[in-house]
């Protein structure tokens, strides 16, 4: 078999071994690689390997070997999928490597809000504890989050796994989703009483036409002007505009991002500027051991492949149909 695997930059910095790889194969890899000359890249490759690339129709038109696509991702909309299941072509995405590293991330961004951690860092490495006429000093509120209303907006594995995270601090956590579980400890609210009771608001659904700009100005005005927002599902849930002026407004306490509508940021983008506004770089699902996870799920995920019995095909007709 003829493998190609693109975007290896995203999945290792060296510290990851593809190797494994290795044994399925002609094994060609590469990192980025323009959208203009993908289709040649990728032209005699019987199975592919990508974590953004974009798969479209007229890649695979180009490609007439294809028979494989492999994500390193559990999303795939970088995947023309309904054009895949037409030319049957398996599409296998990698679910659940990553719920522990996101929840993580998204209580480290939690408690860097409610502690200021990263403004007080900032202010000792200024010198300003050097200058301190006595032991400490109170530049900067400090919130305890026991006692305080979690919202989690999506009760998917990540959010279920913030929930518990959040009851471990003594946190209330409030339910937001779509589908109500059968069992959930929690109370499932809806989205307006969300809002407008919890000290923490927390985004853990996907990006689809029911969630796109979900947190816009009518939603930000319902929330407290105590209340923290924290996103590390997808840039698009949040109307990026609206959240940046309600943080130079005060209408937000502050904000904990790690995912943006259009990756990498650009030099203009509205929280950029924005006060209280912790970002980091889509880091939630990049913990050493979830990126372990992952490869070793991408090839589990090509021998069932190889075996006639794919599993994580998210091209079979009958669920695009």
């Amino acid at each position: 078999m003829r493998l190609t695997v693109l975007d290896r930059c995203t999945v290792t910095r060296g510290d990851i071994s593809l190797d494994e790889l290795e044994r399925f194969g002609e094994l060609k890899i590469y990192d980025v690689i323009p959208e203009n000359r993908l289709a040649e890249t990728i032209r005699d490759a019987d199975a592919v390997i990508c974590n953004k690339a974009k798969i479209t129709a007229d890649v695979m038109a180009q490609c007439p070997h294809l028979k494989y696509v492999g994500l390193f991702a559990t999303g795939y909309d970088n995947v023309d999928i309904r054009e895949a299941a037409r030319r049957g072509i398996v599409v296998c995405n990698a679910p659940g490597y990553s719920t522990d590293s996101v929840a993580q991330h998204t209580f480290s961004l939690l408690l860097n809000l409610a502690s200021n951690t990263v403004a007080y860092n900032a202010s000792v490495h200024n010198g300003d504890w050097m200058r301190s006429s006595v032991f400490t000093y109170l530049k900067y509120p400090i919130t305890e989050i026991s006692g305080k209303k979690l919202g989690i907006v999506g009760y998917g594995a990540i959010g279920r796994a913030v929930a518990e995270l959040g009851r471990a601090f003594g946190m209330l956590p409030l339910i937001h989703t779509r589908t109500v579980p059968v069992a959930c400890p929690y109370p499932v609210v809806s989205f307006d009483t969300l809002l407008a009771e919890s000290d923490f608001i927390t985004l853990h659904c996907p990006l689809n036409d029911q969630t796109r700009h979900l947190i816009d100005a009518a939603a930000i005005s319902k929330m407290k002007k105590t209340a923290y927002l924290i996103n590390t599902s997808r840039g698009g849930v949040i109307e990026e505009e609206a959240l940046a002026e309600a943080l130079h407004a005060g209408r937000l306490a502050g904000a904990g991002i790690d995912v943006l509508a259009e990756e990498p940021m650009r030099h203009d983008h509205p929280y950029f500027s924005a006060p209280n506004c912790i970002i980091t770089p889509h880091i939630a699902w990049a913990s050493t051991e979830a990126r372990r996870r992952l490869i070793k799920l991408v090839c589990e995920n090509l021998d069932a492949f190889l075996r006639g019995s794919p599993v994580n095909n998210v091209a079979r007709k009958e669920l695009i149909e």
